[in-house]
């Protein structure tokens, strides 16, 4: 498990290069509420197909008056939306965890239960043993079910099943800064408690772009969440090239969290394409609600000189593939390749850096999304079974 670092996530003094007047941080927190309105494309996944609101928010808003402030309704307001590919750019050090980045349980809300469907390999949790199918029963002493409304009562918004599995998942990743208690429950309703360390203190030597290994009749490319590094198309490069002509591929995106760009995502489907080929679709909701007029346009993947392998690979997906790895994986469904695997982290769309008024901080909001080459939302794609044949492959 290799843990990407994400730039300014931790706070420090906001630092305003040749500013003249003082910032007002109270239009800033109005501004923000703005942009998301106008920029987030995803506005109708919320409850009403409105920003939520309540008078929590609406005070604290208010009482904005100074970077502190200001960053810490930020948090709140981007949580409001129930989605883990929006955060803040800065955090403080004992803001929540970010997901799918930092966490290493997978939590679904079904039937009023809060299920774990997958564990992250080689992390806190699968050293503890905790296993899919078991049940998250309290965190921090607190009886799970009531974790999760005081998650939202914090903000005073209802919990609808989105939000419910949203803050399950947040509180099982935890504070940055802490350890994580958490009461497990196996199928008999026999409790375990553990005690989790912080993704953030992982200390793991760093590793290489990307790792190959044969097993059986195959030979696997396993991405060490290293779609962001362009070290990695090199090193991409590097492996097609010693690549025996006649071995079955397989290319493993089960660790690939953090996303990346999709530079370095078409440098890799373009090994496997003799000529243009359509691989996403994206829509920019911004340009219609400001104008009625719609954009969409479609994203190609382009053959690469003196690179090219007929054969495609199988592709390997999970909870732990997200954002661009999703990109890969319906790029190469488009091209005719097998993606197999569980569901993917279900990163709603394509997100920007976006100014939070007149202030250095940001926020990263999805502002575009992102659909497969018949139209089908990203997030929504699923996987065919892993099989038998792939379930051991790694590397």
């Amino acid at each position: 498990m290799k843990l990407k670092a994400l730039p300014s996530i931790i706070f420090a003094p906001l630092l305003l290069a040749g500013a003249t007047e003082p910032v007002d941080y109270n239009a800033a927190a109005a501004d923000l509420d703005q942009t998301i309105e106008r920029q987030y494309a995803y506005l109708d996944k919320l409850p009403d197909g409105t920003l939520p609101q309540s008078d929590v928010l609406t005070r604290e808003r208010e009482a904005v008056h100074d970077e502190r402030t200001l960053l810490r309704y930020a948090e709140h307001r981007i949580a409001s939306l129930a989605d883990h590919h929006a955060i803040t750019g800065s955090s403080f050090a004992d803001s929540w965890a970010v997901v799918p980045t930092y966490a290493d349980l997978w939590v679904v809300f079904e039937d009023g239960r809060y299920v774990i469907d997958a564990v992250r390999p080689d992390s806190p949790a699968s050293q503890a043993g905790i296993q899919s199918g078991q049940q998250i029963a309290a965190i921090d002493g607190v009886p799970v079910a009531r974790a999760v409304a005081g998650f939202w009562s914090a903000m005073d918004l209802e919990i609808t099943p989105q939000r419910a599995g949203y803050a399950a998942r947040v509180l099982v990743a935890g504070r940055r800064d802490r350890e994580r208690r958490i009461v497990i429950a196996d199928s008999s309703g026999t409790e375990r408690p553990v005690v989790l360390s912080s993704l953030y203190a992982a200390t793991d030597d760093p590793e290489p772009p990307l790792s190959v290994c044969a097993a059986n009749d195959v030979t696997i490319v396993r991405f060490n969440n290293a779609l962001g590094d362009r070290e990695t198309i090199a090193a991409f490069d590097a492996a097609m090239g010693s690549l025996n002509p006649d071995t079955n591929l397989v290319l493993d995106l089960r660790d690939t969290p953090s996303g990346g760009n999709t530079t370095i995502a078409r440098a890799i489907m373009g090994w496997f394409v003799d000529r243009p080929r359509d691989y996403q679709i994206h829509n920019r909701p911004v340009e219609e609600r400001e104008t009625g007029v719609a954009r969409q346009w479609i994203e190609q993947v382009l053959p690469r000189s003196d690179k090219y392998r007929s054969e495609l690979p199988t592709i390997l997906v999970g909870r732990w593939t997200g954002s661009m790895g999703e990109g890969l994986a319906i790029g190469f469904a488009a091209l005719g390749a097998d993606v197999r695997g569980s569901m993917m982290a279900g990163l709603n769309g394509s997100v920007e850096d976006l100014p939070i008024g007149n202030t250095d901080l940001t926020i990263k909001l999805p502002t575009e999304r992102l659909m497969t080459t018949e139209g089908k939302p990203r997030e929504d794609f699923v996987p065919a079974p892993i099989g038998d044949r792939l379930a051991n492959a790694t590397c």
